[in-house]
């Protein structure tokens, strides 16, 4: 496929558009019990990665984060709110770093400009990303059900959110095992520490303070690196609060989105 092809986008809703964009190895379909709601104040956009999802025959090879925000950015082709999880917080991230004119704010949620863990940064240690490579080499249902439980551990309510992150993504089908593989090498080779003080739009950034993928002490070093962002930690969450927390997730979404709705459509 060519890069001047665009990504197929899902919109629903009207007002002040939202870009939501998901983490490795899952699907836009984790995003359906926000956009229920959001849909009703907001234009919910969702995008399915390259390789995934509704974009499943949309693959990218070498699977550069540069060029996945380029085309995620002219897909969206409008200023809109960029919300990232995990993975998709790098490219929402690298979004507004290389296209600020297409972003009016920047939320990243679970995650972290360097998700490695390296000498003095906490972060995934490197043996466990070596894991779920190898494991994709031999089963890719099963690495992709592995790392649904990753998601969800430290959770209060492990096996619901298990079962419907494992409902919502199942709705579209599986991605190919290179996909899985280049993507995932996203999450290994990437860091955007040096670049995080670049970032002068609005910028919110929410947590779960029970994540086992970036762990507690990771946002303190974040934070330093992003002094002008801003920082919610949802306590009893791990890496993915709106499924934990569906209802504290979209009060603080639309709290803070509140000013940038009024200086929009004043």
């Amino acid at each position: 496929m060519s890069m001047a092809e665009t990504l197929k986008i899902s919109s629903q809703g009207c007002g002040l558009p939202l870009v939501f964009i998901h983490g490795w190895g899952l699907n836009s379909g984790v995003w359906q019990p926000s956009v229920e709601v959001l849909k009703e104040h907001f234009e919910v956009i969702t995008v399915d990665l390259p390789g995934f999802g509704a974009n499943l025959e949309h693959s990218l090879s070498p699977y550069a984060l540069a060029e996945v925000a380029s085309l995620i950015a002219q897909s969206v082709a409008k200023p809109a709110v960029y919300i990232g999880w995990s993975l998709g917080g790098l490219i929402a991230s690298e979004i507004a770093l290389n296209f600020p004119k297409h972003v009016k704010a920047l939320i990243t949620v679970a995650s972290s400009p360097c998700f490695v863990e390296q000498e003095n940064w906490f972060g995934i240690k490197p043996d466990v990303l070596a894991i779920f490579h190898r494991q994709l080499a031999e089963d890719t249902a099963k690495t992709i059900n592995n790392f649904l439980k990753v998601q969800a551990m430290g959770s209060p309510h492990l096996r619901h959110d298990i079962k419907l992150l494992r409902e919502l993504v199942m709705q579209f089908p599986m991605p190919t095992k290179s996909t899985l593989d280049e993507s995932l090498k996203l999450l290994t080779t990437v860091d955007q520490r040096a670049s995080l003080a670049q970032i002068s739009i609005p910028y919110l950034r929410l947590y779960g303070k029970l994540d086992g993928l970036v762990p507690r002490k990771a946002i303190t070093a974040i934070t330093a690196l992003s002094p002008n962002s801003d920082v919610v930690i949802f306590e009893q969450a791990s890496h993915a609060p709106f499924i934990s927390h569906p209802g504290a997730f979209i009060e603080t979404l639309t709290t803070w989105l509140a000013p940038l709705v009024e200086h929009t459509y004043r």
